[in-house]
């Protein structure tokens, strides 16, 4: 409780020196400060002891001073918040890429629990929970009144126990969805081939995501050699992670420049950060997807590589988290995340409360195939149609060895992004830059 109430009374002291300053000489300025902390701690244990004596119910010392605690740090803003021993524990098994639970990343807004991203292959993901969804009701009990931190450990349980989510959804009547809670187990990295293009996957930022997407990327080389186009990169529902991962990340792409900056309430805690030489893409064409769900790490990535101009943008704006928190443990007693700094992006934007624009927008959208019209002609049906005399023309009829190459490469192309019409797009963007930068070469 002392530890406690120095950091309070630090606090305080800060918030009144800025006020008063002006108006008392130093000594005088800080006794009245310090008269007026230990006043307002006064109230607190006024209020603390008349809830003990006379509230309908028992209750403990401990329930009351965490809910004080998470009461003040989520009065700040939507990603501050306390977390007992429990919590504190579950958060450091999820940034090294494990944990129990539905597979949701969740925000807390107008006090109910706000969808920031389902992660893939998760009971979330599976049930089709989508990034804008609103948790309204835990097993018919409401979501509000309760604390994030509350409402996250009603979500989670034993594995193979069921929990129904009363869900809101823009556009659509309230609906329940049942989950099976499930072991967690993340794998942040995801790749294959898409034709002559690379395709990784990033879903969240944890310890091992910059090793991982170093061996998809030598993967993908290995099998593709001097066919590989590019890269892209999807960025989509990925809720972020750890800071220090998302500058490894762009790191990878970027070989000279600033990546990120983070600036906190001093100056003099300004940070930098700035890649080192080596672009393990070579120069190849990349591009990005991103979307509402991509959030905090996600868009530093995003607007690194945007602004330097590495990578198009594709897909929809992104979430707009614009913060860094900073993990305090309190030893013994869980620990507290703090929002500590906003972040920029090298050419010293702040996407606080804004997202990152795509350079080219595009919607969500299914792709349908359309009959064509049967019994058209084209110019060699004609009558009396002239004779083709340029020996240097291909055949008209191709070789059916590289007919079927080409079909398996489109088959191979439609069978993985034949329902995903933004990866759809990237792929056909990554293939038009290789284009022309092949021209650029041989000229």
């Amino acid at each position: 409780m002392t530890s406690w109430k120095t950091w309070i009374s630090a606090g305080a002291i800060a918030v009144t020196a800025f006020t008063f300053g002006t108006l008392y000489d130093d000594g005088a300025a800080k006794a009245a400060k310090g008269e007026d902390t230990y006043q307002l701690l006064d109230l607190f244990a006024d209020v603390f002891e008349r809830v003990k004596r006379d509230y309908v119910e028992e209750v403990s010392d401990e329930a009351l001073v965490e809910a004080a605690i998470n009461g003040m740090l989520t009065s700040l803003d939507p990603h501050s918040s306390y977390m007992n021993p429990k919590s504190f524990e579950d958060m450091q098994v999820q940034t090294r890429g494990e944990f129990g639970g539905l597979g949701i990343e969740v925000s807390m807004e107008d006090g109910f629990v706000k969808v920031v991203s389902p992660i893939d292959g998760t009971p979330a993901a599976e049930a089709g929970l989508q990034p804008g969804d609103f948790i309204t009701t835990l097993d018919g009990e409401p979501v509000l009144g309760l604390t994030l931190n509350e409402a996250v450990e009603k979500m989670r349980g034993p594995v193979n126990t069921d929990i129904t989510l009363g869900i809101r959804r823009e556009g659509k009547e309230p609906f329940d969805v049942t989950l099976t809670r499930d072991v967690i187990k993340i794998r942040s990295v995801r790749s294959r081939t898409e034709g002559d293009v690379g395709y990784v996957r990033i879903t969240t930022f944890s310890e091992q995501t910059e090793d991982g997407l170093r061996d998809a990327m030598k993967k993908i080389h290995d099998k593709l050699g001097d066919k590989l186009k590019g890269y892209v990169l999807d960025l989509r529902n990925n809720p972020g992670g750890l800071l220090d991962q998302a500058i490894a990340v762009s790191d990878v792409f970027l070989d000279k420049g600033e990546i990120v900056s983070t600036r906190s309430r001093d100056s003099k805690d300004t940070q930098r950060y700035a890649a080192r030489p080596g672009d393990l893409a070579e120069g190849l064409p990349l591009v990005v997807l991103i979307n509402g769900g991509s959030a905090s790490a996600s868009e530093i990535v995003a607007g690194a590589l945007q602004d330097h101009r590495r990578a198009l943008l594709v897909g929809t704006k992104s979430f707009g988290k614009g913060s860094v928190q900073t993990i305090m443990p309190l030893p013994g007693h869980g620990a507290i995340r703090l929002t500590t700094a906003r972040y920029y992006t090298p050419s010293g934007r702040s996407i606080q409360a804004k997202g990152i624009e795509p350079d080219i927008l595009v919607e969500p959208a299914r792709i349908e195939t359309i009959d064509r019209p049967t019994g058209m002609r084209s110019e060699a049906d004609l009558r009396n149609a002239l004779v083709n005399t340029d020996k240097s023309s291909k055949d008209a009829s191709p070789d059916k060895s590289k007919e079927e190459g080409s079909k398996a490469e489109e088959d191979d192309k439609t069978s993985t992004a034949r329902d995903d019409y933004q990866l759809s797009r990237a792929l056909d963007l990554i293939r038009g830059l290789a284009l022309y930068r092949s021209k650029d070469v041989h000229e």
